[in-house]
């Protein structure tokens, strides 16, 4: 019996670290990836509702600016689960994991004071006695969770990290937190670029429109917004595949496909929509710090000459 096969060429694209190592096992819950800060960065631009456009004698004059910042300090969280028969018997379990997971990180450098141990859950487990014709739900044990916070310097430590939690059983890595110590160095150095962007256009409109700017000008819109890594992974399965007609064979034959992988890659806003990017060049995850500056000039009327010259 010929077997009919409709051969579809397909590539699937499903939107939102080099694997989660990088952003954490938190990537799987981000659908969208950077589409939510792309919006964000186009609706600063927008006219608030209420407000006036600019007058036949005032004029707008704006600036958005990028600025790609490596990461001084980080924090991974390492998520760690015990079951037992009873809450005493996971409190047991768990300390013994923790007490050798933490003395895995000393010769890493990890001291204490960069260690935070957060009580998570306690839980119930329940399962299915089953006898004869009859499964009856009882109480099977407990479930405790606590997550693991760990604070470093050395970006190329995580592995090690990892490493060590691997060694206690522990797998799962939720995320890791991006750190730049001084944010307001980062927003003055925006200030400063966005200010030169709107002077420089200023001087532009003057020269080439002969407009006559009054200053000083009203500051219309200030609007800063930082991005960090963990919200900025997205990821896709990419495959070529057959598909069977299961309407017409599934009822003869036991179907099983292949796991596609996920590829997870770090997709950080680039310069469209910007005046300027600082720091253009990315190698690795960084934060991204955006200004929109939007500034209210005055136009100095041209006075007609009087009637008969």
């Amino acid at each position: 019996m010929k077997t009919l096969l409709l051969v579809v060429a397909s590539l699937l694209i499903l939107g939102s670290d080099g694997l989660a190592q990088v952003s954490g096992n938190a990537a799987y819950s981000e659908s969208y990836g950077k589409l939510r800060p792309e919006q964000n960065e186009r609706d600063k631009r927008l006219l608030p509702p209420g407000d006036l456009p600019p007058g036949s004698n005032t004029m707008f004059i704006e600036a958005s600016v990028l600025i790609n910042v490596p990461a001084d300090e980080y924090v991974a969280v390492f998520a760690v689960s015990q079951e037992g028969e009873t809450p005493v018997e996971c409190n047991q379990k768990m300390d013994a994991v923790l007490k050798q997971f933490l003395e895995g990180l000393k010769p890493l450098g990890i001291a204490g004071k960069d260690v935070f141990v957060d009580f998570i859950a306690q839980e119930k487990i329940y399962g299915y006695h089953v006898q004869d014709n009859a499964a009856k739900e009882e109480l099977a044990g407990f479930e405790l969770k606590k997550n693991v916070s760990i604070h470093y310097h050395d970006k190329l430590l995580l592995d090690q990290l990892v490493i060590a939690a691997s060694r206690e059983k522990i797998y799962d890595l939720i995320k890791v937190d991006y750190i730049v110590t001084d944010p307001d160095s980062v927003k003055t150095r925006l200030l400063e670029a966005a200010a030169a962007i709107i002077k420089r256009k200023a001087a532009a409109y003057e020269r080439l429109f002969g407009i006559a700017l009054l200053s000083p000008p009203q500051v219309y819109a200030n609007k800063p917004s930082v991005y960090y890594p963990s919200e900025m992974y997205e990821h896709y399965t990419a495959y070529e595949s057959e598909q069977v007609d299961r309407a017409f064979y599934q009822s003869k034959y036991t179907i099983q496909n292949l796991r596609k992988s996920h590829t997870f890659y770090f997709n950080p806003l680039n310069g469209s929509g910007f005046d300027t990017v600082i720091n253009p060049v990315i190698v690795e995850p960084v934060v991204q710090f955006t200004l929109y500056l939007k500034l209210k000039y005055e136009i100095e009327p041209k006075l007609g000459k009087p009637a008969g010259q």
